[in-house]
This record gives structure tokens, C-alpha cells and sequence, in this order.
């Protein structure tokens, strides 16, 4: 008989969902008219994970973009705004996703997301995709000062379902997850279908 953990922590793009098509797209809506080349389905896996406001300012790095704050203000601005426009016709759900979570709602095992995804885009897209309706728990970076890999974002995510560090388990695809497992003291499950950024050779 397969023993579960009490509470299961999941990441949300690249675990869960399949958010590059998405973003990818709103990227390319909107950084058209700064004159920059369409991105690439790989150039975006380099981008995501780290929030989306990490990932416009790097992109303004590389592409070397008016730097200014009001700039950067405005293309978040745009982004957030493009994303929930495109977001319900290009993200697509991982294949086995729906029947895991299913299994584990009938199992009664707590469920959480920790994201460093926005909170709007988190809701939005969870919402269309019929998902926010397995989870006890959403945790965003707008609920925490600090977001991944620092381990406050996955403790929060804990307390907000009332499980323990040695009775959970962080499901996730990349090295800034496994880190914040680590650091948190939460076992951790890798899945290699996702946006890690370093060779999955690396992973230990």
C-alpha cells in the first residue's frame, strides 16, 4: 500500500503547468515595439522561474532597453496585463496532472501551491484551467517578503495548511526549488520535464 506524506507542496510552471507557450507570447506582444527579436521557446525557459519581475528587468539587461523605473514599471505593467489575455489559449496543463491531484484529494492529503509567479497570473490561470479547486493552499511572491529559494516562501506555505516540515514533501522542477527544499528541511521530489536551468547531470 502506498504511503503518502501528509501535505504535498507543488511549484507551478514547469511542475505543474506548462506556462513558456504563454509567456513566450506575451513576451513577443509586447516587447515587439521596443524592436526586439521574437523569443525563442528555449531563450524563455532561461527567463522563468525567478518571478516576473525578475525576468523583465533581465530582459531589458540583455536586450539592452531603456532602463529606466517608470520603463521597467510600464512593461511590467503591460505584461501582466498580456499574459491574462493569452494565458487561458497557450498554457497547457502536464499530462497525469489531473489524475494525481484527484488521487490526492480523495486521499484527503493537503495540497498547496508555492510560486514565485504573481498573484494575479497565479489565480487567473489556475482558475481557467480548473485547478485552484485541489489546493488548501496559494502561495505567491505577493504573499511573502522573500520568495524562493529563500525557505520563509515554502515555511509560509506550510503554516497556511498547518503541515510540518518532516511530514511534507516540495514537488518541483528546477534548482531554485530543490535549494528551497533543502534549506526548509522538506524532502523533496525532482521532476525533469520543466524549466531547470543547470544540467540535470547536476542535480544531486
Amino acid at each position: 500500500m502506498t504511503k503518502y506524506p501528509r501535505a504535498i507542496i507543488f511549484d507551478l510552471d514547469g511542475t505543474l503547468i506548462d506556462s513558456v507557450p504563454a509567456i513566450r507570447e506575451t513576451l513577443n506582444n509586447i516587447f515587439s515595439s521596443e524592436g526586439v527579436a521574437e523569443f525563442s521557446i528555449e531563450e524563455v525557459k532561461t527567463l522563468v522561474g525567478f518571478g516576473a519581475r525578475w525576468m523583465i528587468e533581465e530582459i531589458i539587461k540583455r536586450k539592452k532597453i531603456e532602463s529606466s523605473v517608470s520603463n521597467l514599471e510600464a512593461l511590467l505593467s503591460q505584461y501582466y496585463t498580456e499574459y491574462l489575455r493569452v494565458s487561458d489559449k497557450f498554457t497547457k496543463i502536464y499530462d497525469g496532472v489531473f489524475e494525481v491531484l484527484n488521487e490526492l484529494k480523495e486521499k484527503q492529503i493537503k495540497t498547496a501551491i508555492c510560486t514565485n509567479k504573481p498573484g494575479s497570473t497565479t489565480i487567473a490561470v489556475l482558475k481557467s484551467l480548473k485547478l485552484i479547486e485541489f489546493f488548501d493552499a496559494i502561495v505567491t511572491e505577493d504573499d511573502v517578503k522573500h520568495r524562493k529559494p529563500d525557505p520563509t516562501h515554502l515555511n509560509h506555505t506550510l503554516t497556511k495548511i498547518k503541515a510540518k516540515p518532516n511530514e511534507s514533501v516540495f514537488v518541483g522542477d528546477s534548482e531554485t526549488d530543490m535549494e528551497t527544499a533543502s534549506r526548509a528541511g522538506v524532502k523533496f521530489v525532482f521532476v525533469t520535464y520543466g524549466y531547470c536551468h543547470i544540467p540535470i547531470s547536476n542535480i544531486k
